[in-house]
């Protein structure tokens, strides 16, 4: 019988976590699932870890490659799994034992193709996020996309959102690069027809003090906008009415990166390289931010003063004590 979820965990170097993460994820309280663990290249015991708990359940299928990324290891578990319906967990993550449950039901109660529950944080042991109301909204097509855009209920994040497999169809994840859910959640939606959230907090994101996203600037962190140079054109072309909210999240990935860059790389050099890479896109689309009714004053100065110049931004920055941006 064919498991109705697919549950696909990318693994490398987790050691120290996958023994939750996996636990939380054969907890559920909905059986009819896959937990497919795809070991990334780890040089630690995760591969290990992986294999016994395949020993011990045989909803567990383990799939062990060479170090190729995020974006291959979910590839790889899309290309295998078998389920209705898909969703991802990271291996320094956890899920409460409802989630799938929950989102499961929600996308049969209202047929919809994308069912999103709230992400929660943990910091040092602590959900600092949690909200005791409830709230369960149904989002048409075109209301999902814009609010993707827009963050108010949810944004690009995959783990705390479970999806049709047909949302997948000739979609894969960009390989080599992170911000791989920016660059391909919006292509999920735009093959999705209905939407269902609710504030229920089902996946427990862990903060790290060694993760790319939250150490220190990482160079990395600019492919972020090869996914914008992909999703700027995608949305103009086929959602041209949402360009207020598209632009306005991109002008806010410009600034928190400039925010970044400013602060915390060191080298003056290597900031000025940053920055006149962000300026090329910026001037892409810098009428279009200038026009946008969302975007404060703050955030438009910031954006002229790199449409003018990176060195100018700079100069601008070093003349106050502490660099802030406005949100």
């Amino acid at each position: 019988m064919k498991p109705v979820i697919s549950i696909i965990v990318p693994v490398h170097n987790v050691e120290l976590y996958l023994d939750k993460c996996i636990k939380s994820i054969l907890d559920q309280t909905m059986n009819e699932f896959e937990l497919i663990l795809v070991n990334d290249g780890s040089i630690d015991q995760s591969g290990f870890i992986c294999d016994s708990y395949a020993q011990k359940d045989n909803r567990i299928k383990v799939y062990h490659t060479n170090y190729r990324g995020v974006s291959a290891a979910r590839n790889i578990g899309i290309s295998v799994s078998q389920g209705e319906f898909i969703g991802f967990v990271d291996g320094d993550d956890y899920v409460d034992k409802d989630m799938y449950s929950k989102l499961l039901k929600l996308c049969k109660q209202t047929n919809s193709d994308i069912a999103v529950c709230k992400l929660g944080r943990e910091i040092n042991g602590k959900i600092i996020n949690e909200d005791n109301s409830e709230l369960i909204k149904e989002l048409i097509h075109n209301e999902a996309m814009r609010e993707l855009f827009k963050g108010n209920l949810y944004r690009f994040s995959l783990c705390n959102k479970l999806f049709k497999r047909s949302c997948f169809d000739n979609i894969t994840f960009p390989e080599g690069r992170i911000h791989e859910d920016l660059s391909t959640t919006y292509k999920l939606f735009s093959q999705s027809k209905r939407s269902i959230y609710t504030n229920y907090i089902g996946y427990i994101y862990v903060k790290r003090e060694n993760s790319i996203l939250t150490s220190r600037f990482n160079e990395k962190r600019l492919d972020a906008f090869l996914g914008w140079d992909e999703i700027l054109p995608f949305m103009n072309q086929r959602y041209p009415e949402l360009e207020e909210e598209v632009i306005s999240c991109f002008a806010y990935g410009c600034v928190d990166n400039i925010h970044f860059i400013v602060n915390q790389v060191e080298d003056r050099e290597q900031k000025e390289e940053y920055l006149i890479l962000i300026r090329k896109f910026v001037r892409k689309y810098y009428k279009k931010i200038m026009l946008n009714r969302v975007l404060s004053l703050k955030y438009k100065l910031t954006i002229t003063l790199l449409h003018c110049s990176a060195n100018l931004l700079l100069l601008s920055s070093k003349s106050r004590k502490n660099f802030r941006l406005g949100m």
